[in-house]
């Protein structure tokens, strides 16, 4: 059954790093406001320490993650196993939005395979780990990351991604706020 941890222990440190996938999910402070859980995969992610993560946040066609980071932190990742025994661990945490561009992305930046999509680093302190047993989840074969974001990206060229972003990430689908720079 379940378990609370103060922090990120090496079993689950070991766990959390053979995943392929995660899922974040935020929510912004507005009981009216949209409840995101969005999910991340490729080389993104980082344990910076026992209590901090970091997660390279790719573009996407919106930006929910960022602006409700930015309008109360909060922020939660489910990790599930898909092979191997079951389980499930959640981080829950205080985020920090480090923009393309800004002191705290160049220098969290090297920490990450190098992909043009970039547009911010995510940095959590975390204040809860837990985990559970996942016997609903079920078992999946990885077969390989998808390329369809590096052809989009490719198709598209750097600056058309600058555009996009200014176009569909300046704001989540709630109105607010969400990337400052390009």
């Amino acid at each position: 059954m379940g378990k609370v941890y103060e922090k990120i222990t090496p079993h689950l440190k070991t766990f959390i790093e053979k995943q392929k996938m995660f899922f974040v999910s935020t929510a912004p402070l507005s009981q009216d406001g949209l409840v995101n859980v969005s999910p991340k995969g490729l080389d993104s992610l980082r344990i910076l320490d026992e209590t901090t993560v970091a997660y390279l946040d790719i573009t996407g066609s919106g930006a929910e993650t960022i602006a409700h980071l930015k309008e109360n932190q909060r922020i939660t990742f489910l990790f599930c196993a898909f092979d191997g025994p079951p389980k499930l661990v959640r981080l829950y945490g205080k985020g920090e939005v480090f923009e393309r561009e800004t002191a705290g992305f160049e220098a969290m930046k090297s920490l990450f395979p190098e992909y043009v999509s970039a547009r911010s680093i995510i940095k959590v302190k975390l204040h809860r780990v837990s985990d559970a047993c996942g016997y609903t989840v079920p078992l999946y074969d990885f077969k390989e990351d998808r390329d369809t974001m590096k052809k989009w990206v490719d198709n598209k060229g750097v600056d058309a991604l600058v555009e996009y972003r200014e176009l569909k990430n300046k704001v989540s689908l709630d109105g607010l706020p969400a990337f400052n720079n390009k």
